[in-house]
């Protein structure tokens, strides 16, 4: 990495470790969690915030990471899906259900679910469908999604 005058040293709070990263103010946090700190699982997409594939967890809520700039990101808890440790409900749901084809888009559905089933156990279908609306599936495994996250939900 190539440093500039105006870069600057920040400290995230990642997968409950405190990391120092070097960025440039329009730095997102997308990059600097795959190219600074190896966490690849959030993926680039569209990088404008329609797909998804970005998404992580800031402070529990997901969030698009191509969006947030790493400086803003400073001073909140970002959880990303190695940071989920592999054997949550809602990842044993997606092999279980086959809730995945590719597998590009989802370790973004998983955040949102992880969130929606830590945040709204309750949640009804119309609730569901809102929260998986911010993530888009190439491969069409929408039923697979929703049924995983109903088995999760049902048994929290």
């Amino acid at each position: 990495m190539k440093y500039y005058e105006g870069d600057c040293v920040i400290e995230l709070d990642v997968n409950n470790e405190i990391r120092k990263a070097t960025v440039r103010p329009s730095d997102v946090l997308l990059d600097v969690l795959r190219e600074q700190f190896g966490l690849t699982g959030a993926k680039p997409g569209c990088k404008n915030g329609d797909c998804g594939t970005c998404t992580i967890l800031m402070d529990g809520l997901p969030a698009k990471a191509c969006l947030v700039l790493a400086v803003e990101a400073v001073g909140h808890k970002i959880l990303t899906v190695e940071g989920l440790g592999g054997h949550t409900p809602i990842q044993e749901a997606f092999v279980q259900y086959n809730a995945f084809q590719c597998g590009y888009c989802t370790s973004g559905f998983l955040m949102v679910c992880h969130a929606l089933a830590e945040r709204k156990p309750n949640a009804d279908e119309y609730e569901m469908e809102k929260w998986l609306q911010s993530n888009i599936c190439r491969c069409t495994s929408y039923q697979e999604i929703r049924e995983a996250v109903k088995s999760v939900l049902k048994h929290i």
